[in-house]
């Protein structure tokens, strides 16, 4: 639908146009002669004053879109639609721009002020029928009351119970209504008390089934008292004056109240206690439930071997951290399981194990991180492998970096910072060294994922590990490095440069493999890194982690310098 063309509606007294209202829809009438005299006579315009292949339109107030537009719901998901088709044979139905049709083509559903008037009749109605048969019922009983006076004063208590029995004598009648009127009966509160009502019930637990011993006291049972048990009555008997019904109960609730109420607060207390034992007792077989599963297997469950599990409680020593605090941030790094279910696990709330992860993690990198070993060219040299015997003896350390993704950050600026191009992701990047047997000895501290490797290796303090003479080995993507390293008297061990459009000759195709074959070690130790579920490629990580994964990694690090050798 072309926007650009200016319409207006042809509905009198209607003001919507599309300079107006834009973000109206305006229907085009249509050309058929019938449907054009139809929408126009609704629309109280003369269709005579009106060329019949004119552009006309009428807006969508005058319309019920949901059921009239044909492609309402894409208009309804997108917002927009490039031409509006209505259903066939459709009409406009709604003119509130004409006040005097408003009423009309106004919404003719019932107010709910109506619908309760009509059941107040209803219900007045009612309770007239009733109130007449009750006055019929009434004429009735005086007439044979002045027939039969003599029985009615010998008698009183008959003539009640008879009056009931006549008044309640229809059961189609579920509301029986009488006139007010001053009684002794119903000028003062009813204390009579029935057992099967009262809020206080009575000793009724069984010695089989109750889980309680119940001490009995010394008290009057209600079924046992010599007093009279009470009844439902309407009006009491005229023999027994108010003070003697209130005497009665009085004495069966003191009775019964004190030895009722003891009973009920000891049960409930035992009740809690018991509850409260269970619960210690379920979390503690929780508990021992998990650290025997991360004692069987602790490389799988917390990333440390099973020949160092006395590191735990040394650890322990050092820090005066508990140990179930220190294998549950263990666990958090290597399975990154949520804070809920750790929470389950060591039976604690989940917002107190969060606490004590981000408390406790600093105080652990820093009792793994002496575990990262430091460059010693005569202790590499005595350690190194078979492979860089031959050719690449000075070899020190292979680098290489890693990154690991993590959730798109609220502010641009760092939505630009740590976007990765290779990754397409928003990352954190590490610069990791690795001894040619495979032990880490440095990692760097976390960077944006723009960052690129030369730059990475410029702004850390890599180079102050390194000592003169030595040599690095690295993958192409280093190749600006080289500069670098050798003000420090350091030589970059790379595969040769390929230029486009040429091939490498046999001796740098030779290099290229065995330089590929020998720094294959760095990657399998960020391999081993990996295996940590916090540090994976795409954990996602939550930004409320990001100020402790650089002490994340480096006990990482440290815990995989404990494991086996990489290279046999």
């Amino acid at each position: 639908m072309n926007s650009k063309v200016y319409k207006c509606c042809v509905v009198p007294r209607c003001t919507n146009t599309s300079i107006k209202t834009p973000k109206k829809l305006f229907v085009y009438v249509p050309n058929n002669k019938t449907m054009r005299y139809k929408w126009l006579t609704l629309a109280r315009r003369d269709p005579k004053g009106l060329s019949v292949n004119s552009s006309i339109y009428f807006c969508e107030d005058h319309f019920d879109l949901p059921h009239d537009m044909d492609n309402y719901m894409e208009y309804h998901v997108m917002g927009s639609v490039s031409q509006v088709r209505m259903k066939p044979g459709c009409i406009p139905t709604k003119f509130e721009c004409q006040i005097d049709r408003r009423k009309r083509t106004a919404n003719t559903k019932e107010r709910p002020y109506i619908v309760k008037k009509q059941r107040l009749a209803l219900i007045e109605e009612f309770e007239k029928s009733l109130e007449k048969k009750s006055i019929t019922n009434k004429h009735l009983e005086l007439g044979e009351a002045s027939s039969s006076s003599s029985v009615l004063h010998d008698n009183k208590e008959e003539n009640l119970t008879e009056n009931i029995a006549s008044r309640t004598a229809d059961k189609s009648i579920q509301v029986f209504i009488t006139h007010k009127f001053r009684s002794k009966a119903v000028q003062t509160e009813n204390k009579l008390k029935n057992q099967m009502t009262s809020p206080l019930k009575p000793h009724t637990h069984s010695v089989s089934t109750s889980p309680f011993k119940v001490i009995r006291g010394n008290f009057t049972s209600p079924w046992t008292s010599k007093l009279h048990k009470p009844s439902r009555q309407i009006y009491p008997p005229e023999d027994q004056s108010d003070s003697d019904t209130s005497f009665t109960s009085s004495v069966m609730h003191r009775e019964s109240s004190t030895s009722t109420v003891s009973l009920q607060m000891k049960s409930i207390s035992d009740c809690s206690e018991m509850i409260q034992d269970d619960k210690k007792q379920e979390e503690s077989k929780i508990l021992q439930c998990t650290l025997f599963k991360i004692t069987k297997s602790p490389r799988s469950y917390i990333g440390v071997p099973k020949s160092c599990y006395y590191l735990i409680d040394l650890i322990e020593k050092h820090t005066k951290i508990p140990a179930n605090n220190i294998l549950m941030c263990l666990k958090k790094i290597r399975l990154n399981n949520p804070f809920r279910e750790l929470a389950d696990d060591f039976t604690m709330t989940p917002s107190h194990a969060s606490k004590i992860f981000f408390k406790n993690i600093p105080l652990l990198a820093s009792v793994m991180r002496p575990f990262l070993v430091n460059l010693n060219k005569h202790s590499i040299k005595s350690n190194l492998p078979m492979a860089f015997r031959h050719k690449y003896h000075n070899v020190s350390c292979i680098i290489d970096c890693l990154e690991i993704e993590v959730q798109k950050p609220s502010k641009a600026l760092h939505q630009s910072l740590t976007w990765s191009e290779y990754k397409k992701a928003n990352t954190i990047k590490y610069l990791v060294s690795c001894t040619p047997n495979g032990l880490v000895n440095y990692i760097s501290p976390g960077f944006g994922g723009r960052i690129t490797d030369t730059c990475l290796v410029e702004s850390c303090d890599f180079v102050k590990c390194l000592q003169s003479g030595m040599r690095v080995m690295a993958d192409r993507g280093f190749k600006h490095v080289e500069q670098y390293l050798h003000r420090e008297r350091v030589q970059l061990v790379r595969p040769p440069s390929v230029t486009t459009g040429e091939k490498l000759s046999r001796a740098e195709a030779r290099e290229t493999k065995q330089i590929a074959s020998l720094r294959i070690h760095v990657e399998r130790v960020i391999r081993r890194l990996r295996e940590f579920n916090m540090l994976k490629p795409h954990a996602c990580l939550n930004h409320n982690l990001i100020k402790v994964l650089d002490d994340v990694i480096t006990i990482a690090c440290g815990l995989i310098n404990l494991q086996d050798s990489l290279i046999k």
